[in-house]
């Protein structure tokens, strides 16, 4: 079997597991309290040009969401994110379990249109009655979004200027941080985003680590008992080294940086390869998530000869969308053989 279905599919960078055996027999204080993990949080502070942000090491991506928003929130306050926000979608209502609403906006190929969060904080405040609902506290932003897509310098820019003028906080989930900005089209750099967020996760899970999410407190501005709140949500880890060992690597000559521009360079070749045969592709994606129409016939021919990739949705017209990611990982190999498997369509 040859799996496109997600960038998390693999265990992890062999360069962590050899440090992993490396630093086994080493006898470290948990909870974060290891050289490892003060050495990890210098890397990224260092990588974000942020001397003083607050570097905080999760185990999972929903983990991350639901603990980082729910203790930045008021308990009458809500997070605006766009209709096809992970929080919205497919966190099986994490949010809301905590007790705070997501507030959904439209969803232009996964991105919050700036005018639009102006307008609908704008109509809130107007609300006679604004008392009786909930509050807009956070704006949830993904960089890449869950299509792939890449908020501009300008868009983050403009999003920031508005939470600012109604006292929201900006929260960016970057689970693939690291392929949205080695995009060849992405103006941001690392440091931009910590400039143009209140706080943000850099996701080690589908990129390179075993498990593992970064959060970056940008502005001095971690809540809190931080990290009494994230053991009450179950969510410390006694051996905290495996988190930040894991970090370290990473960002130790540019590791994390070099694994995202091996999976971009896999997922334009990809496109290119669907392109050249005559699929259409839905989103347009610079990032390491593609997406194409198949029809039933081919699904089942990629699926006999031992290809796996993820179905995302059924269009309007009745045609369906199917998911392709590359990663790390992906042997150039194993996607000249999806290339070659995959039936030529004939050109209109």
């Amino acid at each position: 079997m040859i799996s496109f279905e997600s960038d998390y599919i693999e265990g992890c960078h062999p360069l962590i597991l050899k440090r992993f055996i490396d630093t086994n027999l080493e006898q470290l204080s948990g909870y974060g309290a290891d050289h490892y993990t003060a050495e990890a949080t210098a890397k990224i502070q260092d990588a974000c040009c942020d001397p003083l942000a607050q570097v905080y090491f999760l185990v999972g991506g929903t983990q991350t969401n639901q603990i980082v928003l729910d203790t930045l929130l008021a308990p009458y306050e809500g997070i605006v994110a766009p209709e096809t926000g992970h929080i919205a979608v497919h966190e099986a209502g994490a949010i809301e379990f905590t007790g705070h609403k997501v507030l959904t906006l439209p969803s232009h190929e996964g991105k919050i249109c700036p005018q639009e969060l102006e307008d609908y904080c704008a109509m809130f405040y107007a609300d006679g009655n604004h008392e009786h609902m909930v509050f807009p506290g956070v704006v949830f932003l993904t960089f890449p979004t869950e299509l792939g897509t890449l908020y501009k310098k300008s868009e983050l820019q403009e999003i920031r200027q508005i939470a600012n003028k109604y006292g929201l906080r900006v929260y960016l989930d970057g689970a693939r941080l690291g392929y949205g900005l080695m995009s060849e089209e992405c103006d941001c750099t690392l440091a931009d985003i910590a400039a143009l967020t209140d706080v943000f996760y850099i996701g080690g899970t589908k990129v390179g680590a075993l498990c593992g999410e970064a959060v970056v407190f940008t502005h001095q501005n971690m809540p809190k008992y931080f990290a009494t709140r994230v053991k009450q949500h179950g969510g410390m880890v006694a051996k905290g080294r495996l988190l930040s060992v894991q970090f370290d690597t990473l960002f130790t000559d540019d590791l994390y940086f070099e694994e995202a521009r091996h999976a971009l360079k896999m997922a334009k070749k990809l496109k290119e390869g669907f392109e050249a045969k005559g699929y259409e592709m839905t989103y347009v994606s610079p990032t390491n998530q593609q997406f194409t129409i198949l029809t039933d016939e081919e699904v089942a021919l990629l699926h006999e000869k031992g290809f796996r990739f993820s179905f995302w949705e059924n269009l309007p017209d009745g045609r369906t969308v199917y998911r392709f990611v590359t990663s790390w990982a992906t042997l150039e190999s194993n996607l000249d053989a999806l290339l070659e498997a995959l039936p030529e369509r004939e050109q209109a």
